[in-house]
């Protein structure tokens, strides 16, 4: 079943790459207390990810922080060391890359995807969530193929 507004984010784990390796974050404790900006790309260094997705959230953190935004994260089902090096490579030092390397979270909020024709096997939908306090306050789930709602500009428009 797929979350909706209003529920709370499942508790799962994710993994963030850090100087001293990597570094299980708890959701619960990852959302709480705080409004996150959390987008969902299908996968780290991927065409439209890469060319699109990731840098209008760098390019837009500023504007997203200034609506109140606390913390912008990433996730992906990539391992850690992809994402911390896919966040490097895109300078995005505003942001935080968030691995959800066995899509437990992709899963838990009911956003995978088959992209085994493309050779990816099991993966996250590209979305965006706007989670207040553990809470989703907006979701905007991409159709297949498409780049639209999901975007850093799109949330910006409806903060």
């Amino acid at each position: 079943m797929t979350i909706n507004v209003g529920d709370r984010v499942p508790t799962t784990t994710f993994t963030k790459a850090t100087e001293n390796g990597p570094e299980q974050v708890s959701s619960d404790d990852f959302f709480a207390g705080r409004k996150v900006a959390l987008f969902s790309v299908p996968g780290a260094f991927t065409p439209t990810c890469s060319a699109r997705h990731l840098p209008g959230y760098v390019d837009n953190a500023e504007a997203l922080k200034a609506k109140g935004v606390d913390e912008i994260a990433c996730t992906a089902v990539n391992d850690a060391f992809v994402m911390g090096a896919w966040g490097k490579s895109a300078d995005a030092r505003d942001l935080t890359m968030l691995a959800d390397g066995n899509g437990e979270f992709a899963k838990a909020v009911g956003l995978e995807m088959d992209g085994s024709k493309f050779g990816l096997g099991t993966r996250g939908q590209r979305y965006s969530m706007l989670v207040n306090d553990g809470v989703v306050e907006q979701l905007h789930v991409e159709a297949p193929g498409e780049f639209k709602v999901s975007s850093a500009e799109h949330l910006l428009e409806n903060l």
